[in-house]
């Protein structure tokens, strides 16, 4: 028995929306830290994790709440983010008393500005694993989709920023999916 065309359109949408799932990002994407960067660096050292992911934040910003609701929220994405990735979010206005990556203690605001040269929010920073920020692997803004997000991990996990910018290998990857 064949189904009608109009039936089979519609199981074919419908299936793909089931499978995705949207879960709170605050508990489903970033891990807890207690502030200790140093502490999170070895965390992630004994998973063996790829690096730290660092997401600048401020409770206003619309374009954070837009990642959180549209990308972040993603049970795919958090699944290959949380298998590659220690993930902490930071609230570059924040007066909480944090431990850096070198063990001087300051505040996630100061932590953010001065080390970080945070100006604009979000901003996605990958950490190496000797606590260095991948200078190639920061993304300032919100990204146009869970895809160039999940795009923007790949380009991590594989150590491309090594060679290249992440545009280029947006571009690369565009060009060898035709």
């Amino acid at each position: 028995m064949r189904l009608p065309l109009f039936i089979t359109l519609l199981i074919a949408l419908i299936l793909p929306a089931q499978a995705l799932q949207l879960r709170d990002p605050e508990s489903h994407f970033f891990d807890e830290t207690f502030g200790d960067l140093q502490e999170e660096l070895a965390t992630a050292k004994e998973q063996g994790k790829k690096a730290i992911l660092i997401m600048f934040e401020m409770e206003e910003c619309p374009f954070c709440r837009r990642m959180k609701a549209k990308v972040l929220n993603r049970d795919d994405v958090q699944e290959y983010f949380r298998e590659h990735f220690l993930i902490l979010s930071m609230d570059v206005e924040g007066d909480l008393e944090i431990t850096d990556f070198q063990g001087k203690t300051t505040t996630q605001k100061e932590f953010a500005l001065k080390q970080y040269r945070v100006r604009a929010t979000p901003v996605f920073q990958f950490v190496d694993l000797d606590g260095k920020p991948i200078k190639k692997a920061r993304y300032t803004g919100a990204t146009s989709d869970a895809n160039e997000f999940m795009l923007l991990g790949q380009y991590v996990v594989d150590e491309r920023y090594k060679e290249t910018s992440f545009v280029r290998y947006k571009r690369q990857m565009k060009q060898e999916k035709k």
